[in-house]
């Protein structure tokens, strides 16, 4: 088994979340500039792509060194990152790398509905462990789980085809995840009847 640790949560939330912060400061000073390589002239958002890619694979390869471990979630998103941010730079096509958080969201709506048309939480296989919870709320959660990432799917297509590029980064940025976390802060809370508590010792067992 692979040797896992515990590292300082903010620590943990820095190397999670500090590179889309870093390409966001990035894209906000460069995205004005146009730069030559090779012949071929880039703009500033794509050069902050190019730029991205590297720094999150340096904060995921120092978030492993320290905890021993990745995520499925985490590599599949670095992977994502490094395909489509590749894409982007070779097609000089921004478009590319807009459209990876479209596919990304709707990817793990296909796998959640999947799994639902099994009868089956594939959101519980991953997360039982971490959060206890009754079969009846793991589906339920898994439901609207579901319908969230297909709208932000959705969502995304719309914002990146119709907005600016300087409002699809924010939103992207900050929109996008914040919308996510309260969605999931809000299910956890109306979800609270089905987690399971640890049962209570019993006199016999402190015995």
């Amino acid at each position: 088994m692979a040797d896992t640790r515990e590292i300082n949560p903010i620590m943990k939330q820095v190397l999670e979340l500090g590179p889309p912060l870093v390409f966001f400061l990035i894209y906000l000073r460069i995205r004005d500039n146009t730069y030559v390589m090779g012949g071929t002239e880039y703009s500033g958002f794509i050069v902050a792509t190019l730029i991205f890619v590297p720094i999150l694979l340096i904060a995921m390869a120092v978030l492993w060194a320290l905890t021993g471990k990745l995520s499925r979630m985490q590599i599949f998103t670095a992977f994502m990152v490094i395909f489509f941010g590749g894409l982007t730079a070779w097609f000089n096509d921004e478009r590319f790398f807009k459209m990876k958080t479209s596919i990304v969201y709707g990817l793990f709506a296909a796998l959640l509905g999947i799994g639902l048309l099994r009868g089956q939480s594939w959101l519980a296989f991953v997360l039982k462990d971490a959060m206890p919870m009754q079969d009846e709320g793991w589906m339920i959660l898994t439901r609207r789980l579901c319908a969230m990432f297909a709208g932000l799917a959705i969502a995304n297509e719309i914002i990146w085809r119709t907005m600016s590029t300087d409002a699809w980064v924010k939103i992207e940025t900050f929109g996008f995840p914040i919308a996510l976390m309260a969605f999931l802060f809000w299910q956890i809370s109306a979800l609270q009847g089905y987690l399971i508590e640890d049962a209570p010792k019993s006199d016999s067992d402190e015995a």
